[in-house]
């Protein structure tokens, strides 16, 4: 039996811009918490997202506590530095680094996998110091992610020797462990998130030893109509027709007509793009999907919605 996404210890959500790659995330963690688990969940771009979903003033460096399981933070580069320096060089920074990270940004410019190693090293840290249950990132988007997953394997292969390596090696020991480690992949059914998800699985397989936990197909939408009803539409939606209703009912049912067109016609381009998804996925990727809520709420009460979705689809 595959293990549970909530077993592991350490997810990244990842998907292109607008799918709900933070809903899913923010989702994620509340099912882990509903289940006992002491959770860290990452915001890895400072844009106010975690606090938002979760109805709190910020969620700092230092973190947030969002309830008695879930602790919210935001990653900063400069505050990662300083706690890099502090654990594995013993060097106890006082004030602001600023000079120091100056000179950190010149040297990520020009090594690959620097800046994003203070990221990666952080979330793993978290994993193998055994502070949480698990750790949740909302990861960087399908374009970038990969150089964040790579980051040890870069900084492995340009230090040869010396104690930088030999932290690298327990990071990329955590992030091969498919027992630990996995990338969820959110999408919609759409052409070009569906598109940029196949192309970040490609990637996944040939630059990384990370685990694809699972594709998360967001936003599906439901089947409103069945095959009679549409034929219905399709009879009454003439010009003729709807005259017709009008005269002896006086109802005008050209909106609700057209309503119902756009729906079936959504839902069936929709499921083409879904159909091309799996015909592309091999057997053993786990597709789980989450329904179109056409409710307009946010913060807290849609958290609690699509995490009970995601139970469904889990449990």
């Amino acid at each position: 039996m595959k293990q549970s996404l909530i077993d592991k210890n350490l997810l990244f959500v990842t998907g292109k811009g607008g799918v709900g790659k933070t809903t899913v995330a923010t989702a994620l963690a509340w099912l882990a918490a509903q289940n006992g688990k002491k959770v860290l969940i990452a915001e890895t771009y400072a844009r106010g997202d975690l606090a938002k979903a979760f109805e709190v003033p910020e969620t700092p460096y230092s973190g947030k506590k969002i309830n008695e399981n879930i602790v919210g933070m935001t990653l900063d580069t400069e505050a990662s530095l300083r706690e890099y320096l502090k654990l594995f060089f013993h060097v106890p920074v006082v004030g602001r680094i600023g000079p120091l990270a100056r000179a950190f940004d010149f040297l990520a410019s020009a090594a690959p996998g620097v800046k994003e190693i203070l990221s990666i090293g952080k979330f793993t840290w978290e994993v193998k110091a055994k502070n949480y249950d698990l750790v949740i990132v909302d990861a960087p988007p399908t374009g970038h992610i990969i150089g964040h997953l790579c980051a040890p394997q870069a900084i492995n292969e340009l230090v040869k020797v010396g104690p930088v390596r030999s932290q690298t090696q327990w990071m990329i020991d955590i992030l091969s462990d498919p027992s630990k480690t996995s990338v969820v992949v959110v999408t919609t059914a759409e052409e070009m998130p569906v598109n940029e998800t196949l192309e970040l699985i490609a990637k996944l397989e040939s630059q990384t030893t990370v685990d694809l936990g699972a594709i998360i197909v967001n936003q599906v939408l439901p089947e409103l109509f069945n095959s009679k009803e549409e034929e219905v539409f399709d009879k009454i939606s003439d010009e003729n027709a709807i005259n017709e209703v009008k005269k002896n009912f006086d109802l005008d049912i050209t909106s609700v007509v057209e309503a119902a067109k756009l729906a079936v016609g959504l839902r069936r381009q929709r499921a083409k793009h879904l159909q091309y998804l799996t015909s592309q996925l091999v057997s053993s990727i786990e597709v789980l999907y989450l329904p179109y809520h056409f409710d307009a709420f946010y913060g807290l009460k849609r958290i609690n919605a699509v995490c009970k979705d995601l139970s469904e689809e889990l449990m």
